[in-house]
């Protein structure tokens, strides 16, 4: 099983990146996580908010592997703890197929991006900075994927 972080937004600060990068590099014996950066729809005076989203979700929607389980972060969706969200990792490879993991833009996800997936998962009831959340989530799959492992990483 491998994972793609499916992110709308281009060049993330250092910090962000390297976070990313440290996540990405501990998950990788346990879970391949990629990064798919889409560029943003234009947004500005004069700029049509609804037809931004629209574009980056086609962008988003394009991005997504076949046959891929699709978990979208949302605000609106299920809060999960680390240790449920162990336990869905755990489903979630006994299903066989590969993970995406979708972050919207300024305004969320457009609607077709939300009907496409399969889950819709929420950080809380915080809103983060959407390069934030790309290192939120890294870090929590990764004590996911290291409680399965009975690595002491995640001590409760």
């Amino acid at each position: 099983m491998k994972a793609k972080l499916i992110a709308v937004g281009e060049r993330a600060p250092a910090w962000v990146a390297e976070g990313f990068a440290e996540y990405r590099k501990r998950l990788s014996h346990w879970l391949p996580l990629d990064l798919v950066e889409v560029e943003p729809g234009l947004r500005g005076k004069g700029r049509d908010t609804v037809r931004a989203m629209s574009d980056e979700g086609a962008r988003v929607l394009a991005a997504i592997p076949r046959d891929a389980l699709v978990i979208a972060l949302d605000g609106r969706g299920r809060l999960h703890s680390s240790e449920d969200l162990a336990q869905r990792l755990e489903h979630w490879r006994m299903q066989g197929r590969d993970l995406a993991f979708l972050i919207g833009g300024p305004e969320g996800h457009a609607p077709d991006v939300l009907a496409r997936a399969d889950e819709r998962w929420s950080l809380g009831p915080l809103t983060l900075p959407h390069m934030l959340v790309r290192l939120v989530l890294a870090e929590q799959v990764y004590r996911a994927a290291a409680m399965l492992a009975n690595h002491p990483y995640h001590r409760a």
